[in-house]
């Protein structure tokens, strides 16, 4: 074991984690900072959600993403897209225009779009099958945790010198990240930190029929199966919610609730911390469905139904007196959907090869930011003539008509595949 790290594979998703945590506080510093930019900017609510939607235009390119990262490997791949969205961060502070945001917000989504294929690739890599929902549930706590940290960082950088800062020392986290991220991260296979048991590990829950077919994916043949389908358009109607959380709820919080900055500097993270919970609590869910004997795609499958009906509270956010009631409830909301994203999320590594995850997460992710993009636009286009309340009610539902789907759609390989069972996986104890 000399020079060997144990247990390896949790602190490459550490990493890869910590990566998404600069992603999401990066993509999170405008929602934050929105109330004081557009008001030094004279930017209104249509034009506002012009913005945000130029962020979810350029971050359906989630496909080409996942579909680079697969042909030229995860670390390069991850360090340039992280490289470049740092950088276009940075540039926002130079913005003195609506338009010049509009711009600069679609250039990071494409940048950004790299985070789900990126953490899911990883995830499909590193991890046998019973842990990867847990793995998933890790990862994805950093696109909470960035979200959690930008309201203190942001309002802390507009009191101490303006909200321009604000972009600068965001993106300035991220180059930092990417240095660690050369220097630290490699493949299982080159890995020389990695011992051969906990390479053994890996390989052994691994499922045969996932294994790694050395070609380069078709994004047809993906289009043309269901279980991709399955997939995507639950999280059509899932991902809404976050793009709410995070580019809205800061001026929801500010034009409804009457908050000011340091008020949302104290509660604006509280939903996102509830998120983190969620993404641990949603493969919970899983591992305690698997033990009584449910197949693993059917334990995901019911960990994201439990997490639809928890998120029917999200439609008496805008009913409540209480700006606290209000809070609570968007903090249930933030908990479902991570109950119920990281789950579907995770699915990708369930059911399609190792050289097809990125690509599928990716594909899929246009799907969610299309939904993002859609509800952001009707939010911008609306809101001043039906309010806030609609929304929330929209909210409420949309996942329950997403684990219709998701039942409905994927069908699972370890009930439909003919033969013998086609996994290694999950009864291979930890050493």
């Amino acid at each position: 074991m000399n020079g060997k790290i144990r247990a390896l594979r949790w602190w490459m998703i550490g990493l890869v984690m910590l990566g998404a945590v600069l992603n999401y506080l990066t993509r999170s510093t405008l929602g934050v900072a929105a109330p004081t930019v557009l008001a030094d900017l004279h930017i209104g609510p249509k034009e506002y959600s012009w913005i945000t939607g130029a962020f979810q235009l350029g971050v359906m390119l989630q496909p080409l993403c996942g579909y680079v990262l697969d042909s030229i490997g995860l670390k390069l791949g991850f360090a340039l897209f992280a490289t470049a969205w740092s950088l276009i961060t940075m540039a926002h502070g130079l913005a003195g225009n609506w338009q010049a945001l509009l711009g600069l917000r679609g250039a990071l989504g494409v940048a950004e779009g790299c985070a789900q294929p990126a953490g899911m690739k990883a995830v499909a890599t590193w991890f046998p099958a019973r842990e990867r929902g847990l793995a998933g549930g890790a990862f994805n706590i950093g696109a909470s945790m960035g979200s959690v940290l930008a309201p203190p960082l942001v309002a802390w950088s507009i009191l101490v010198w303006n909200w321009r800062a604000a972009f600068l020392v965001a993106g300035a986290l991220g180059l930092a990240w990417v240095a660690l991220w050369l220097l630290a991260y490699q493949s299982p296979d080159k890995h020389k930190a990695l011992s051969d048991a906990e390479r053994d590990l890996i390989a052994a829950g691994q499922e045969a029929h996932l294994e790694d077919a050395g070609t380069r994916p078709s994004l047809l043949s993906l289009l043309a199966r269901r279980n991709f389908w399955g997939i995507a358009l639950p999280r059509f109607l899932a991902d809404p919610t976050w793009g709410t959380l995070s580019f809205w709820i800061p001026l929801y919080l500010t034009t409804v609730r009457h908050f000011d900055l340091k008020q949302i500097a104290l509660f604006a993270w509280l939903p996102f911390v509830a998120a983190d919970v969620g993404c641990l609590f949603g493969p919970a869910v899983v591992l305690f469905l698997q033990k009584r004997g449910v197949s693993l795609v059917n334990a995901r499958r019911g960990a994201f139904t439990l997490g639809a009906v928890l998120m029917t509270g999200m439609m008496f956010v805008g009913r409540v007196e209480s700006p606290y009631a209000a809070i609570a409830l968007l903090c249930l909301g933030g908990f479902a959907h991570q109950t119920l994203s990281v789950t579907v999320i995770t699915l990708s590594s369930d059911l399609f090869r190792k050289n097809q995850v990125a690509t599928v997460a990716g594909m899929a992710g246009f799907f969610a930011n299309l939904g993002v993009l859609v509800f952001s636009l009707l939010i911008g286009g609306l809101v001043a003539s039906v309010g806030y309340d609609p929304f929330f009610v929209a909210l409420g539902v949309l996942d329950l008509a997403g684990a219709v789907l998701l039942w409905t759609l994927v069908r699972d390989p370890a009930i439909t595949s003919p033969g013998p069972p086609n996994t290694r996986p999950v009864t291979v104890p930890a050493p």
